[in-house]
């Protein structure tokens, strides 16, 4: 049965101390990549690329300091677990962390016919700065990015997606209170569960709005984030106001 993470998050934080915490976050791909009978055909290297970001993304939107990272490939170490782990490396290096220390496995026993591969991302930050239940009533929701899935993530449509070098970008920002990269539940239902963790509701809903609320944004393509004044402007990030947190009658 699947639980809630942290405070309704996708990762768990774990308090070593007073003031230490531990956060953990995870994704899996299957069937997606270059072999005979994935259902979506990309290559290697762009399953890395994704599967690390959604990871990534959740550690960084709490606040957290990647430190160290897995990679459970359930497929041959090469070509198939090379061109992965290049992906990996790639997407951590744009945030300056292509050294961060990898644990890997690779399935070296048993031929397979469709790629699999699991990224956990473990980071550490203390009590203090951790980016969770920031938000408050009157502050403004947006969205940056488009929800994509499958095949549309890599199709060039000239609509940019959200990066991990966003997340870091959106809460070096004092206007922001919180980020949260939105997944298979869709923008609507994470905005909500944003709110309703500081006692909120989203109100004044822009359903005018060309992104479709409903549709999972597969691995994190856009975000969620909450400001109390209007956003900051990001270069070839498109934001989108989707409404305004008003506290919830008691």
């Amino acid at each position: 049965m699947e639980t809630l993470g942290y405070k309704g998050r996708d990762v768990e934080v774990v308090f070593l101390s007073d003031d230490q915490c531990l956060v953990v976050a995870c994704d899996s791909c299957g069937a997606i990549g270059g072999k005979e009978r994935d259902a979506v055909q990309v290559p290697p290297y762009i399953v890395g690329i994704c599967t690390t970001r959604v990871a990534l993304m959740e550690v960084l939107a709490v606040g957290a300091e990647p430190v160290a990272l897995t990679a459970a490939i359930a497929n041959e170490p090469f070509p198939t677990g090379g061109e992965v782990l290049a992906g990996v490396r790639d997407e951590l290096g744009a945030i300056g962390k292509r050294d961060l220390p990898i644990a890997i496995s690779t399935e070296k026993n048993i031929p397979t016919e469709q790629t699999g591969v699991g990224i956990t991302v473990v980071g550490a930050v203390k009590r203090e700065g951790l980016r969770v239940g920031a938000s408050r009533p009157g502050d403004q929701v947006y969205c940056l990015g488009w929800p994509k899935v499958g095949a549309e993530v890599v199709s060039d449509d000239g609509k940019p997606i959200a990066r991990a070098e966003h997340v870091r970008a959106l809460l070096a920002d004092p206007r922001v209170r919180e980020v949260v990269p939105v997944g298979s539940k869709g923008i609507r239902v994470e905005a909500e569960n944003l709110a309703a963790a500081v006692r909120c509701r989203v109100v004044g809903w822009q359903e005018d709005t060309p992104l479709d609320l409903a549709k999972s944004a597969g691995p994190s393509t856009c975000l969620i984030f909450t400001a109390e004044t209007s956003p900051p402007q990001i270069a070839g990030a498109p934001i989108h106001h989707l409404g305004e947190l008003k506290e919830k009658a008691r």
